[in-house]
């Protein structure tokens, strides 16, 4: 096993031959066979290893040139700023403005993410949202964040003439945190007026009638899943 120095200099000279590789160079490199030691110098050097392939490829940390989303790929192999697709999937949604469909994340990472975003729904990292015939939309877990996001999605897919985005935010707000569905635009009104938001109820009417919520459609909660 090479000593810190050497070891350090001789990934150097593998990394600048080859940016990315996979475990067998490193033991080579190192002239190791320790999984425990290949781990300890790639640390010292400062590593990632891929999002794809299972995590099965590496690379320096000075070396990827991210792009605006925080990635980079050599070839078929990519990598994230944020490290593991767990947690690129994480940052991907929350840095969305309107969240993020699972299609757009495959199309952004190019792998299979309906495996983590199952993990990630169920560990509470990020919310899953019905709009209606339109499915599932990931955003944050945090419920402000959320509707905010949900408000952009459902703007955009609507066209001119909407309501005010802090309405529609408000609106949502107060479905996810009734954890039904089932409420009238009325039910709605008064909740928020309760809370100190004035909103007549024709106002929530048209902001149901033009995302498609309320009774039997719209946002579903996680409770209402169980």
């Amino acid at each position: 096993m090479l000593d810190p120095q050497q070891a350090k200099a001789a990934l150097r000279r593998l990394f600048r031959k080859t940016p990315v590789v996979e475990l067998n160079a490193l033991y080579r490199t190192l002239e190791t066979s320790s999984r425990m030691s290949v781990f300890r110098r790639m640390k010292e050097a400062g590593y990632l290893s891929s999002y794809t392939h299972a995590g099965r490829f590496y690379t320096l940390r000075d070396i990827p040139q991210f792009d605006a989303f925080g990635l980079w790929r050599h070839g078929e192999v990519g990598f994230s700023r944020a490290g593991t697709l767990k947690a690129a999937v994480l940052e991907a949604v929350e840095q969305a403005p309107a969240g993020r469909t699972h299609g757009e994340l495959h199309e952004l990472l190019r792998v299979r993410v309906f495996n983590t975003l199952l993990e990630l729904v169920r560990a509470e990292k990020i919310r899953r949202e019905a709009l209606a015939a339109r499915g599932s939309l990931y955003v944050s877990p945090d419920k402000a964040r959320a509707c905010e996001q949900l408000a952009r999605r459902l703007e955009a897919g609507a066209g001119g003439g909407m309501p005010a985005s802090t309405l529609v935010i408000e609106v949502l707000l107060e479905l996810l945190q009734a954890a039904t569905v089932e409420a009238t635009p009325l039910e709605v009104s008064q909740r928020l007026s309760a809370r100190g938001v004035i909103v007549a109820a024709e106002q929530v009417r048209e902001v149901f009638d033009r995302y498609k919520l309320g009774r039997k459609k719209g946002v579903r909660s996680p409770r209402s899943r169980r």
